[in-house]
């Protein structure tokens, strides 16, 4: 995943020990979620908040305020960001907002408003959700995987009239499956057959016949992306990788948070 960008900055004349403290305390908790921090510290105005953003070539500006001065300068902030022609970079902003003033400020062109309760987790997963597609969008289509009742018995028609190539066949243990990887471009087709009556693609047969089972991405940070994804009470079947076939580490969405299509991540070691 791309290394996302933020400017944190105070707006304004209120700045305190207590605003300094909550400032570095937001650049460990977005390091700490692989974001690169970039912070103006105190008592900055409009104009040189949206200067360091432009020169930094930022992802977000997250703007901080606890005296009241936001009804005024978010939205400056804003202009002047458009005044650079950067309307491409998001402010949100956060601090002791009062309820009635979010709806001012996201009217104004704030994107988002925080209210001080919000936790840093919380920030980090909106802003990674916010900074668009280009930040998550897994790397490929890693294999598309058919249940099958045996491989033996479907690989020639996948071998000898499609002439596809066999790459190998394993037992996965952890899923209960034997499968088939079969090289078509820069993906595969994934032959699944169930080890024993408790594996889940024998319960698939059981309920569906043979078939289309599931999509698999390649991605390269499984880990990072399942923290994101439970930040955002994504259902998943599997909230912590587990062991996959080919050298690899994989987990699944839950069918209802993809409309019903299995969506499986995976990620490679080195040599798979």
């Amino acid at each position: 995943m791309k290394q996302i960008r933020v400017l944190l900055a105070k707006a304004g004349s209120d700045g305190n020990n207590q605003h300094a403290l909550g400032i570095a305390q937001l650049c460990m908790a977005f390091r700490d979620h692989g974001m690169e921090v970039i912070s103006t510290g105190l008592r900055q105005s409009p104009e040189q908040i949206a200067q360091a953003a432009v020169q930094e070539d930022v992802d977000v500006v997250g703007l901080s305020s606890l005296s009241g001065e936001h009804r005024l300068l978010f939205p400056e902030v804003v202009e002047a960001l458009r005044a650079r022609n950067a309307v491409e970079i998001p402010v949100i902003g956060g601090g002791i907002i009062p309820a009635e003033d979010i709806s001012y400020l996201e009217e104004k062109g704030t994107k988002k408003v925080f209210t001080s309760d919000a936790t840093a987790d919380a920030l980090a997963a909106y802003i990674k959700r916010l900074v668009g597609p280009e930040y998550m969008a897994p790397k490929k289509i890693a294999h598309i995987g058919i249940a099958v009742r045996s491989i033996n018995k479907s690989l020639p028609f996948y071998h000898d009239v499609l002439g596809l190539t066999v790459e190998k066949i394993e037992d996965v243990d952890t899923e209960q499956v034997k499968v088939a990887f079969l090289k078509i471009g820069e993906t595969r087709l994934e032959l699944l057959e169930p080890l024993d009556e408790q594996s889940s693609i024998h319960r698939f047969l059981d309920k569906k016949g043979e078939g289309l089972h599931h999509l698999a991405f390649e991605v390269d940070d499984l880990d990072e992306r399942l923290s994101v994804y439970r930040l955002q009470g994504i259902r998943l079947l599997n909230k912590t990788p587990v062991a996959g076939a080919d050298n690899s580490r994989i987990a699944f969405f839950h069918p209802d948070a993809s409309g019903r299509v299995l969506i499986e991540l995976c990620q490679h070691e080195e040599g798979g």
